[in-house]
């Protein structure tokens, strides 16, 4: 694989990595791009097999990380999936204030839809206060986990590419 080639995915898998606080699969899509490599002869298989190990490991620990910590707090499974959408909404509403928008409103859009549920579930302002900062606290330490994942994959990567 030539010198150009590579920049240029460890430039995609960096694009990627940055739509991680977004909550789309930003560590699978650099996984696809390490897949280009692996095809035109850049890196084994067996990288990108244990690569592909640790994603799937690390989205096993965001499910555990968001259950646990969410489930600390009182979230309901009702409230996780109004977290989920909630910042979806709000990663969509963050849009006209590029990049920082998005994920602000995102990380705002998960407080405020796992709060409105617990609010309806409970009608205690109190409880649903405390469940939306539980899942946003949650939702903060998987995109750091999921952030962390792609760092190392970028890692990897480069040490395969030029090592």
């Amino acid at each position: 694989m030539s010198i150009l080639l590579a920049i240029a995915l460890l430039a995609l898998m960096a694009g990627a990595l940055l739509t991680v606080p977004l909550g789309l699969p930003g560590v699978w899509i650099m996984l696809l791009l390490l897949a280009a490599a692996v095809v035109f002869g850049g890196v084994s298989w067996m990288v990108w097999l244990g690569l592909a190990g640790l994603a799937v490991l690390a989205e096993v620990a965001e499910f555990y990380v968001l259950e646990k910590v969410g489930a600390r707090y009182g979230a309901s499974n009702k409230a996780f999936w109004g977290a989920v959408v909630g910042g979806i909404v709000g990663s969509i509403i963050g849009v006209p204030i590029p990049i920082i928008g998005s994920v602000l409103a995102g990380f705002l859009g998960t407080f405020v839809g796992a709060g409105l549920v617990s609010f309806v579930e409970t009608r205690s302002v109190g409880d649903a206060s405390r469940v939306g900062a539980g899942v946003l606290l949650a939702r903060a330490c998987a995109v750091a986990l999921k952030v962390g994942t792609g760092l190392l994959i970028m890692v990897v990567t480069v040490a395969a590419l030029f090592l």
